[in-house]
């Protein structure tokens, strides 16, 4: 029915409607639009796009177990995924390249020293993880304050000296000892020692001011910050161990190489057992053969078992008799010798006593005649002078007349004629 045809009534109520449904579907399309929004803010969210994310690389021998979206753990947390894995150049000294992020706050465990990836098996198909270590020293690879380089008179002129510090490390002129290290703070008499090194132009931070996004990244080559590019990420060295299948060939191969030593000691082994069953069967028959000595030895240990019944057992009646007898007189000789070994110690005694009576005389005959010493010393020059004049004197001088010693002629020596010699 065409519109002008209804009555103003109808026509009324007609754009009533017409409103409340126009009013529905705009209230429906804004709820859509807000749960659209929403659902797009909570993914974004949960994926982590609007957290900041800290690139770095490494290189491993293959990529063997390793994707792009993989997770990258830190402590057994998840704080990361690869994002790229690319092959090197053939002339390269690695061979493959691994990108991967690093979500905050967990980058800020990441120093340049103690902080390495360490790729390792997950499971015996080969499947990989990567995983970075907490750093222990160093400095952080990321700094979001920002990076400033001045001379040292613009460095003297900054109104407050205490908010900059350095953002690299600076070494004496030998370049052996480190003058200054980075994150040092600013000071009038660093800047004047560096002033004395030389230096004229400086790096630093501003550590009032906190970047959302990272400002420099460190060069562990130049030894300083530098100003973060997509270009210049952070090089994370890696431990990469070898996959499980790798292991388990290897040990394999070394299985096969130690097999033929396993069966000659099994060969051995055999021939072990076999002599031992041989000596076991001997011992056997050996064991048979001793059981009449062991019935001996029984009975001849049961006879010797009373008090005496050994002494029985080797001697006679006549010979313990006779044995007794020699043992009563071998009694009465110790005794008889322990009398007389005392009385000749009491005589001992008595001539030791004696001994010192005569050498406590002889001492006090000495003491009270002090000239008998040289008395008898001259008596005894006296009687060699004495001598030594019988030997001088012309009636007695050929009884002391030394007798010349005959030498016989060597066996060589001949007789010469007076004609030879001359």
């Amino acid at each position: 029915m065409p519109l002008h045809d209804l009555t103003p009534q109808l026509r009324t109520r007609l754009s009533r409607m017409e409103r409340a449904v126009g009013w529905f579907v705009l209230l429906a399309i804004l709820l859509l639009t807000g749960g659209f929004a929403y659902y797009l803010y909570n993914t974004a969210e949960r994926k982590g796009w609007f957290v900041t994310k800290a690139p770095y690389f490494t290189f491993a021998e293959r990529a063997t177990g390793l994707k792009v979206g993989d997770p990258v753990k830190l402590m057994g947390f998840d704080v990361g995924q690869i994002t790229r894995i690319d092959a090197m150049p053939p002339y390269h000294a690695f061979n493959v390249y691994v990108e991967f992020e690093i979500k905050a706050p967990y980058y800020g465990y990441l120093w340049t020293e103690g902080s390495v990836v360490k790729l390792t098996p997950a499971d015996l198909f080969g499947q990989r993880t990567l995983e970075v270590t907490k750093g222990t020293k160093g400095y952080p690879t990321y700094m979001f304050n920002p990076l400033q380089e001045l001379t040292l008179g613009e460095a003297e002129n900054l109104p407050h000296l205490d908010r900059f510090k350095f953002a690299e490390e600076i070494r004496n002129l030998n370049g052996t000892n480190i003058a200054v290290r980075a994150l040092t703070p600013l000071s009038r008499d660093l800047l004047k020692q560096l002033a004395a090194l030389g230096r004229e132009r400086i790096r630093v931070f501003d550590t009032h001011e906190q970047k959302k996004t990272m400002t420099s990244v460190w060069n562990d080559f130049e030894k300083r910050y530098e100003t973060y590019a997509r270009t210049n990420l952070y090089w994370l060295l890696s431990d990469e161990t070898p996959a499980l299948s790798e292991r388990l060939d290897k040990l394999v191969g070394e299985v096969e190489k130690a097999l033929p030593n396993v069966i000659a000691l099994t060969n051995q082994l055999a021939v072990t057992l076999e002599n031992t069953a041989l000596l076991s069967s001997n011992l056997n028959r050996l064991t048979v053969q001793a059981e009449p000595a062991v019935s001996n030895l029984v009975a001849l240990t049961s006879e010797l078992r009373g008090a005496g019944r050994l002494g029985q057992w080797l001697f006679t009646t006549t010979q313990q008799a006779q044995l007794d007898a020699t043992l009563t007189n071998l009694n009465v000789l110790l005794m008889n010798t322990d009398t007389n070994v005392v009385a000749l110690a009491q005589r001992l005694a008595e001539s030791l006593e004696n001994l010192a009576c005569i050498t406590s005389n002889l001492n006090a005959q000495l003491q009270a005649n002090t000239n008998i010493v040289k008395s008898l010393s001259d008596a005894i020059l006296h009687a060699d002078e004495f001598v030594q004049g019988l030997k001088r004197h012309w009636l007695l001088r050929s009884a002391f007349k030394q007798r010349p010693v005959f030498q016989p002629l060597p066996a060589d020596r001949r007789f010469v004629s007076p004609k030879e010699k001359d």
